[in-house]
C-alpha cells in the first residue's frame, strides 16, 4: 500500500475565467453562463470570502495522452483552428452534441488542467478536499468527443493519481447520464472503483450503465451501476444511493473519492427525466463528503458535470457543492441576495430567479432494509416509486456486491 501524505487545509477551490471559454454554439444547452452565475452567487453569499482560487494551466500533450490518442488530440487542435472539415465527424466533432468552436483544444485543456491541479493539491497533502466545477467531462472517449465532452478530465486525473501515490481510487458519478467514459477507462483496472447512479439506459443516452456491467478480469466487481427510472424523486434516489454506494465504498477502502457532481438530475432540467430538487442534490454532495471523511481520510476531489438549468438550478446546486467542499456550511433556506437576482434578470429577463437556496424539497428517505423488508407506505404513486427503486437496488446489488465480498441481500452491507 502506498503511503499518501496527510493533508493540512480543509478545502481548495480551482477556478479560472478561462473555464468560460468552453463555449459551444449559441443554441447549445451547455452554456458557460452556468459557471459564471454559480461563482457570482457563491461570492454574493460571502461563501468565497478569504478564499484565493487556484488558477490552473492547460494540460500538456503528455497529460492528455494518459487517456486520449495522439490522433484524436491533433484532430481537436485542427478543428479548433478551423475551418471545420468532414473529417472532424470521425472524431465525434462537428456534430449537434459537439459542434466545433474556435480554440476548443485550449478550452478543453484548461478544464483538464483544473482537475489535475485539484488532484495534485490533494496528493501533495496541501488540502483534503478540492473542487473544480469546470470539470466532470465524463463522456469523452480515447478517440472521440461525446456528450458535450472533449477531453475526459476525470479519467486523466485518476490516471495521474494512480502514478502519484494512490492505488485505490473510488469514482462516484451522480450525473443523470451514465459515466461511460470513466467506466471504460478503468473497466479492467482493479485499482479503480467506478460507481454511477443515472437515469435508466433504456430511456436516456448513452444507453449504457446496466447493472450487469461489472468490470473485466481482475477488476470484476469494481464497476457498479444503479439505473433509475424516469420520475425518480429525492426520497427514492437517496434510498438507492445509500443502499449501494456506502457499502461498496467501505468494501473497496479507497484512499480518495473522486466525484462527478452533475446536476441534470433536477426536476427542471430540460434534457432528462429524473425529479430531484436542489435539496436532494445537496444531500448527495454531503453524503459523498461524509464517505470521504469516513473511508478516505477526508480526501475528496469534487467536479461539476452536466446541468442545463442555467439560472434556477446549476448556480444553487453547485454553490452548495462549493460550500460542502470548502467546509463552509450553507443552510438550504438561505435567502439569495437581491444583487444576484438583479444580475440574473439583466442577463436572462424571461427567467424568474429563485429566492432561496432551497426548492423546499425533503431530503429524508426510508433506508433500504433488504428484499421483502418493511411494508410499503404512502399513496399509490409513492408505493410504485419505492417498488421501482427497490427493484433497481436489488438488481445492482445482485450483480456487484458478491464480487466485493458483500451480501447482496443484507442491508448492513
Amino acid at each position: 500500500m502506498v503511503t499518501v501524505p496527510p493533508s493540512r487545509a480543509p478545502g481548495t477551490l480551482v477556478w479560472t475565467e478561462r473555464f468560460l471559454g468552453y463555449t459551444w454554439s449559441p443554441e447549445h444547452p451547455m452554456k458557460p453562463a452556468r459557471l459564471r452565475f454559480t461563482m457570482s452567487l457563491a461570492e454574493s453569499l460571502g461563501l468565497l470570502d478569504g478564499i484565493e482560487p487556484l488558477a490552473p494551466a492547460e494540460a500538456t500533450q503528455g497529460e492528455l495522452m494518459r487517456v486520449h490518442s495522439n490522433a484524436y488530440i491533433q484532430a481537436v487542435r485542427r478543428a479548433g483552428a478551423g475551418p471545420a472539415t468532414p473529417e472532424d465527424t470521425l472524431y465525434g466533432l462537428g456534430t449537434a452534441d459537439n459542434p466545433v468552436f474556435p480554440h476548443m483544444h485550449e478550452a478543453a485543456s484548461v478544464i483538464v488542467g483544473g482537475t489535475l491541479a485539484a488532484a495534485r493539491e490533494i496528493a501533495a497533502g496541501r488540502t483534503r478536499r478540492a473542487v473544480s466545477i469546470g470539470g466532470g467531462m465524463h463522456h469523452a472517449m480515447p478517440d472521440s468527443a461525446a456528450g458535450f465532452c472533449i477531453y475526459n478530465d476525470a479519467a486523466i486525473a485518476i490516471s495521474w493519481l494512480l502514478d502519484n501515490g494512490f492505488d485505490r481510487i473510488a469514482y462516484v458519478d451522480v450525473d443523470v447520464h451514465h459515466g461511460d467514459g470513466v467506466q471504460r477507462a478503468f473497466y479492467a483496472d482493479p485499482r479503480v472503483l467506478t460507481v454511477s447512479l443515472h437515469q435508466h439506459p433504456a430511456t436516456l443516452w448513452p444507453n449504457t450503465g446496466w447493472p450487469e456491467e461489472t468490470g473485466l478480469g481482475s477488476a470484476e466487481g469494481t464497476s457498479i451501476n444503479l439505473p433509475l427510472l424516469p420520475g425518480t424523486r429525492d426520497a427514492q434516489w437517496l434510498r438507492g444511493f445509500h443502499a449501494v454506494v456506502p457499502g461498496a465504498i467501505a468494501a473497496f477502502r479507497p484512499q480518495i473519492i473522486v466525484s462527478q457532481c452533475g446536476v441534470d438530475t433536477h426536476r427542471e432540467d430540460p434534457l432528462a427525466d429524473l425529479e430531484l430538487t436542489v435539496d436532494g442534490q445537496r444531500a448527495a454532495f454531503l453524503a459523498m463528503r461524509e464517505l470521504a471523511d469516513r473511508h478516505a481520510e477526508g480526501r475528496w476531489l469534487a467536479l461539476g458535470g452536466g446541468g442545463y438549468g442555467v439560472v434556477r438550478v446549476v448556480p444553487r446546486a453547485w454553490t452548495h457543492l462549493l460550500a460542502a467542499a470548502l467546509d463552509r456550511p450553507l443552510a438550504p433556506d438561505t435567502p439569495i441576495p437581491e444583487s444576484w437576482r438583479e444580475q440574473v434578470r439583466a442577463s436572462a429577463p424571461r427567467i424568474t430567479p429563485p429566492t432561496t437556496m432551497s426548492d423546499g424539497g425533503d431530503p429524508t428517505y426510508r433506508p433500504w432494509d433488504g428484499p421483502g423488508g418493511t411494508p410499503e407506505i404512502g399513496d399509490a404513486d409513492e408505493v410504485r416509486a419505492q417498488r421501482a427503486v427497490d427493484t433497481a437496488i436489488s438488481a445492482t446489488r445482485r450483480a456487484s456486491f458478491s464480487l466485493l465480498g458483500l451480501d447482496p441481500e443484507d442491508p448492513r452491507d
